[in-house]
């Protein structure tokens, strides 16, 4: 586990470079930072902006049913005639709207671009394993992305079976408009998706393994690589189950088969289909689905124990622990899928046993967040805009998982399922957190991105919006969750018992415009900065990792001379015997000096 690979050897290639073409350098780049930039504009920006108007208009069209809209008539078309939105648009939103913000910004989003920028820069790499299927990964996403985005323009509509999509209603092509090819499109970008990402996290794992600089032990990673390497592992093992399902759905929709299809009545009319179940592909789905929760959140809580550390001036408190509670998640992580089907028949001891390992998971994260809380404790904390969404995030990942000690147990899950409480919970601990995570990670490395600093003023007003905003919106559902509330219904105008939710819908959909709002700002301080920010020193956080010994300007091989070497762990923050409070890795121990790992 400690071996290190010294690549001081592969220096001189990349030192005297070919001259890079507009294409080689901003298109077809096969350097880390480049592609990394590439997934940030593509998976968190673009995709994340189509991912929020959508849940916009979802949250419109719950708090003001069945009422003209000039949004609707200016975006949907057809689909919202007299600008009332038709019920099925409105499931299509919310499928495309969870697939592009679990799978596009989250999953993409987040890994590509920061798996992509730190993993040769915090380990002492010239690049990525392979360049060129890095290239070949991000293209796959982009192709990915834009088969789901132009499913909204096919005559039948995008995919609208919600975005798990279960059978039969995405197997059955006549069984309703979203049904058709929009459905057929969905499935094909998402098996290019998982190829992109299965080439993804085999470029992580071997660039991890095998390029780690001379020093570089595996316990002298910063959490973050221990993040995005467990991520990447955890994505090579779920992600193929996945896309074994989608290609049975397939064949079930244009081939005539029967996995997940049995006893099918349209109409009166018997279908052929026989001796599948639709419960085979909840467990196939889901097998990636709960470690899919991991997969966004492990890279999250990786920038942010590297971003508590520099902001704090501490030591992270209980590295070692930090290591085995990434590790414990990963593996457990895959034996608790089944607690989404608690009511989908499945056997009440099987239930319980689904309902102990997911209780087990709340140990490790316990242990993360309670090693966040004691960085925190006593620090000289730099509260600038990373820091306060790390903070941020450590607080909805305890409020979000308190809810799922509910969800996860099988007695109590049965009476809020498929209720707003679900959505409240997983929003909170899943999207937001996740969401958190990037906003940190993109303030705290954006010179080193951009070569230029952020607004601090507009990043402090970004960060209350939001998270004022984001309990606004997701506080309160859980209430109407518990009173009973179903998710995905296009209206509950039918039903007198809810009568009493839309005053608490209306107070939502307010919060989520005015969360809306202040992600304009973010957008605005992000494209501002990128030309006209303040110029960024090399090191503006006095941080210690090696990315910070590299110069602003970014040359193909990231050090124009040799490769600095580790001496020591990652976060000798004020550290007792030195004039400075923090001490990089590429500085040697002093004669008698210890080398701290808690």
């Amino acid at each position: 586990m400690s071996a290190t690979v010294d690549t001081h050897g592969h220096d001189d290639h990349d030192v005297h470079h070919h001259k890079e073409t507009f294409i080689t350098k901003y298109i077809f780049s096969q350097d880390h930072k480049m592609i990394a930039k590439q997934y940030l504009i593509t998976g968190v920006i673009v995709m994340g902006i189509i991912g929020i108007m959508m849940s916009l208009m979802i949250r419109m069209q719950i708090a003001w049913p069945e009422e003209p809209n000039v949004v609707f008539d200016a975006l949907l078309g057809k689909w919202a005639p007299d600008g009332v939105m038709d019920a099925d648009i409105y499931l299509a939103l919310v499928t495309i709207h969870g697939t592009i913000m679990v799978f596009f910004v989250l999953t993409a989003g987040l890994s590509g671009t920061f798996s992509n920028l730190l993993i040769p820069l915090q380990l002492g790499a010239r690049d990525m394993a392979s360049g060129f299927l890095n290239m070949i990964s991000y293209w796959l996403f982009f192709l990915s992305s834009l088969l789901m985005v132009l499913s909204f323009f096919v005559e039948s509509g995008p995919a609208a079976a919600g975005w798990t999509i279960y059978p039969p209603l995405s197997a059955l092509p006549m069984a309703q408009p979203g049904s058709g090819s929009g459905m057929t499109m969905w499935l094909v970008s998402m098996a290019i998706f998982i190829a992109s990402s299965l080439l993804g996290s085999l470029n992580y794992i071997v660039t991890v393994i095998n390029l780690r600089t001379k020093g570089m032990s595996m316990t002298r990673m910063p959490l973050t690589i221990w993040a995005f390497f467990v991520t990447a592992v955890i994505g090579v093992i779920s992600f193929p189950v996945l896309l074994s399902a989608a290609l049975l759905l397939i064949m079930d929709r244009s081939f005539g088969t029967s996995f997940f299809l049995s006893d099918i009545f349209i109409q009166g009319e018997v279908l052929h289909y026989q001796g599948g179940s639709p419960v085979l592909y909840e467990h196939l789905f889901w097998f990636l689905g709960h470690p899919e929760v991991y997969i966004v959140l492990l890279p999250a809580l990786g920038i942010t124990s590297e971003v508590i550390a520099t902001n704090a001036r501490k030591p992270i408190f209980g590295y070692r622990a930090m290591i085995m509670s990434i590790l414990a998640i990963a593996f457990l992580s895959t034996i608790v899928w089944g607690h989404h089907m608690f009511i989908s028949g499945m056997n009440p001891f099987l239930g319980s046993v689904f309902t102990f390992t997911t209780l087990l998971i709340a140990i490790p994260s316990a242990v993360k967040a309670f090693n966040y809380i004691t960085t925190l404790w006593k620090g000289n904390l730099q509260l600038n805009p990373a820091m306060l969404f790390s903070i941020g995030l450590v607080s909805t990942f305890i409020t979000g998982g308190l809810t799922g000690i509910i969800l996860g147990d099988s007695a109590l899950d049965i009476n809020v399922h498929d209720t707003y409480f679900v959505v409240a919970h997983f929003h909170l601990v899943m999207g937001i957190s996740a969401l958190y995570g990037v906003f940190a990670g993109v303030y705290h490395w954006f010179p080193k991105m951009f070569g230029r600093m952020m607004n601090k003023n507009l990043g402090y007003i970004h960060f209350w919006l939001t998270a004022i905003c984001a309990y606004g919106v997701f506080f309160p559902m859980h209430f109407i969750g518990m009173a009973g509330l179903p998710r995905r219904y296009y209206t509950n105008s039918n039903f007198p018992l809810f009568d009493d939710t839309i005053d608490t819908q209306q107070l939502i959909t307010i919060f989520a415009l005015a969360a809306g709002v202040a992600q304009l700002i973010f957008l605005w301080n992000f494209l501002y900065s990128i030309f006209y920010g303040k110029k960024a020193e090399k090191n503006p956080w006095r941080s210690t990792t090696l990315e910070w010994t590299t110069e602003v300007k970014h040359i193909h091989g990231n050090w124009e001379g040799d490769i600095p070497h580790v001496y020591r762990w990652p976060y000798d923050y004020s550290k007792p015997g030195h004039d400075v409070d923090f001490v990089p890795q590429n500085v040697p121990l002093y004669e008698g000096e210890e080398e701290l790992q808690h």
